[in-house]
């Protein structure tokens, strides 16, 4: 059923899914078991009794019916089937009619804000969690194990030393350096591995989807297909908390299949509005990374949703801050017209990092996939940890946590305050700037080999890991322009500056870098721009993080327009048709590409049995079927379709089977002289359909715009051909050279048939 070039072992997908994926698949009583529960107060509910033509020829079982793994999404029958339901709630007599409607809105809005304080709260155990398992790699509090570092040293004046935390040295009684340094060492990596090794045994074990980032994930399922088993509990920290929240409220309105996925792209903005202390940003984010298909109401939810996330994260307030800003710069301080050259620069870096970290990350996806190290998942979790753990150890910015790394590295020098890893100290400049850059391309590396490790299903998050990166470069940026302007404070390119005070911030030098590397990863912009502002409070400074934004997705889509996500999604070989690739054909028709008529598998509209159906069904794996009588096109059917009708039909015989000599129409019952079962309203008589001479720009234009499963092709009434969604995917991928490299039948999440 494809007209373009076919990639391996996608015609039989579902089969081997079903095979090694039985409950998930062939268990179809997972899925509508609690159909009565579900429905709860609509059940006994008759429908809308005045309905139009097209209302009354639409399956009204599908608003509970539920999508297989991975199946296409039917936009027109689901808007259909809503409005049906609406329509029904408003016409029962008296106050059912008034009160129903209002429930039915009620339960959407209920989980919308259980949803958001459930993933606030969520938040908050994770933060106080995570700054506990990572300082307890270095040491623990005198008076309470379950104490963090902060938690431990709190109440002390400024300057004060914290003698109630002590390393695990201190706390064994070490006096050594040598031996100090062993046991540090040891008792560091150790932990470590126990982490990542415990990550991964739960998530092969218990949550197998919850791998990963998720957002590749959620973003194919969110925009063109389905996987209801993909939403999982997620396990880390950072990252992920789009998922978490994306996870948590579907069980109340799991029948309401469009609501579902409406409040997907809400949930995960409430993930991202927690996970970075940006409610706004979050908001954004779901509306350019989640939903190519964005509506005033449904940025309302999500704006609903991350808005109480974030007021119950800030209500929480674990760490007594009184605010949602993670990492807090200088405010109020100008900052002037020389420095937009530095921060150019760390734009270009941005750009070129974030475009060399995808080619690596990539290549080290596919490098795994086929070598022997796929066979060994844990312990590829166990040997990476190790060595990170060896690596990072002697590097002081490289053992810190990542938050912790980042907040000192965006917060200017304070007499009052710690030198952090002696960052202020003058007399160490260079040793610094050496520190950071090495720190960086370290990060660099190891984000580039541990970022998707499919076949150890560990789950990370890239945020926080390219803000890192680009903070350090950052950092030893504004450390070289301080120690140039300390050595030359009369030199003409600072004229600008007072003569007394300081005049370069470092800190804020960070956030351009971070800001610049995480577009260049991701090639976000607006969303990103928020959510830096929010992350650091730096209102004053938007404007050049929008020209870091800007440069660095300038120069990194000189290297390719896909970000990290774009990328997996094409590694997965996820059926996700992106609208910003731009395709030009080369005087290419559609006929140059569509399936021709010959090659199509077709039903005959007037003589087709049941057992001839069952045999297409059971021979075929396509997601559905053009109906003909002889060449004239009369419709289209989906495979879904097609096994409910034979299924309805099925029903309205004692024995539960039909005959299989039963004909089948699909033109309406023309002959009441044999027995013949009309399926023509099941059928959708008026598929998408072009013309063959249609320029194959025009086609992919089509399907980016209109996102149908497939267009027909025909002239004058005649079947000529037809071009699917996958048709359309691959043909954007042909210059992805990877593309579907991960891809494999038994762990494919998404089929891609048409």
């Amino acid at each position: 059923m494809s007209g373009l070039a076919q990639t391996p072992g996608f015609d039989d997908t579902w089969a081997q899914w079903d095979e090694t994926h039985p409950r998930m698949s062939k268990d179809s009583s997972i899925h509508t078991d609690n159909d009565d529960a579900q429905a709860n107060f609509t059940e006994n509910i008759e429908p809308f009794q005045y309905m139009n033509p097209w209302e009354s020829q639409v399956d009204l079982s599908a608003g509970r019916r539920a999508y297989r793994d991975g199946a296409t999404i039917d936009w027109t029958e689901e808007e259909t089937v809503e409005r049906i339901h609406k329509n029904t709630l408003r016409s029962q007599p008296g106050l059912r009619g008034v009160i129903l409607p209002l429930l039915d809105q009620a339960r959407i809005w209920v989980v919308l804000i259980v949803t958001g304080i459930l993933v606030g709260f969520i938040g908050a155990w994770l933060d106080v969690l995570v700054a506990w398992l990572g300082d307890i790699r270095t040491g623990r509090c005198s008076y309470g194990f379950f104490y963090n570092e902060n938690s431990c040293c709190s109440g002390l004046d400024a300057g004060e030393e914290c003698n109630e935390w002590n390393t695990w040295g201190e706390y064994f009684g070490i006096r050594s350096i040598a031996g100090t340094a062993l046991i540090q060492s040891i008792i560091y990596v150790v932990l470590a591995m126990a982490y990542s090794g415990s990550a991964a045994i739960l998530v092969q074990s218990y949550a197998p989807y919850a791998f990963h980032t998720g957002i590749p994930e959620i973003k194919a399922a969110n925009s063109q297909r389905l996987c209801p088993r993909l939403v999982s509990f997620p396990l880390d920290p950072l990252g992920q908390r789009g998922r978490v929240g994306a996870g948590s409220g579907f069980r109340v309105i799991s029948w309401q299949r469009a609501q579902k996925r409406r409040i997907l792209s809400a949930a995960a903005s409430a993930g991202v509005a927690v996970a970075f202390g940006s409610p706004l940003g979050g908001v954004l984010f779901g509306l350019e990374e989640l939903d190519l298909f964005a509506r005033v109401h449904i940025m309302w939810r999500a704006f609903v949703c991350a808005v109480l996330a974030a007021v119950t994260l800030q209500w929480t307030d674990v760490f007594a801050t009184g605010n949602l800003v993670l990492f807090r710069v200088t405010e109020g301080t100008p900052w002037k017209g020389f420095e937009l050259f530095p921060w150019m620069i760390l734009s270009v870096f941005g750009g070129l990092a974030g475009a060399l970290l995808i080619r690596l990350n990539i290549a080290a996806a596919v490098h795994r996939h086929r070598s022997w190290i796929r066979d060994w998942p844990l312990m590829e979790v166990v040997c990476v940890t190790a060595f990170t753990s060896l690596l990072s150890y002697p590097i002081a910015f490289m053992r810190a946590q990542s938050t912790n790394l980042v907040g000192n590295l965006f917060a200017e020098c304070d007499p009052t305050k710690p030198d952090y890893h002696g960052l202020c100290n003058v007399s160490s400049m260079w040793q610094n700037i050496f520190g950071l850059i090495l720190t960086s391309g370290f990060k660099l590396g190891l984000t580039a080999w541990t970022f998707g490790m499919k076949a150890s299903k560990v789950p990370a998050g890239i945020f926080l890991p390219t803000i890192a990166i680009g903070a350090t470069m950052g950092r030893a940026v504004g450390i070289i322009m301080q120690g140039w302007h300390r050595a030359y404070p009369t030199a003409w390119i600072f004229s600008s500056c007072a003569p007394e005070g300081q005049c370069i911030f470092p800190g804020f030098y960070s956030v351009i870098g971070a800001a610049a590397m995480l577009g260049g990863v991701t090639r976000m912009t607006i969303s990103l721009v928020v959510i830096m502002f929010e992350l650091t409070g730096a209102l004053s400074h938007v404007l050049p993080i929008m020209i870091a934004i800007m440069v660095s997705k300038w120069v990194g889509d000189a290297f390719g327009r896909e970000g990290i996500y774009d990328a997996w999604i094409a590694l997965h070989g996820y059926p996700f048709l992106s609208t910003t690739v731009e395709f030009r054909d080369q005087g290419e028709t559609a006929a140059s590409r569509m399936l021709a008529r010959e090659h199509i598998v077709s039903i005959n509209a007037h003589h087709s049995t049941v057992e001839e159906l069952e045999h297409l069904l059971q021979t075929y794996t396509y997601r559905g079927f053009p109906v003909v009588d002889g060449d004239r096109l009369m419709g289209y059917i989906t495979r879904d379709k097609l096994q409910g009708a034979i299924s309805s039909l099925a029903e309205q015989y004692p024995s539960g089977v039909a005959p299989s000599d039963v004909n089948c129409t699909f033109a309406g019952r023309h002959d009441s002289s044999y027995e013949e079962a009309d399926l023509s309203t099941s059928l959708d008589p008026a598929p998408m359909q072009l013309r063959p001479a249609v320029p194959l720009q025009l086609v992919v234009s089509f399907f980016q715009k209109m996102s149908p499963q497939c267009v027909l092709f025909t002239n004058k009434g005649h079947l000529r051909g037809m071009i699917t969604k996958r048709d359309v995917v691959n043909l954007l991928r042909e210059r992805f050279e990877n593309a579907h490299a991960l891809a494999e039948r038994s762990e494919t999440i998404f089929t891609t048939g048409s």
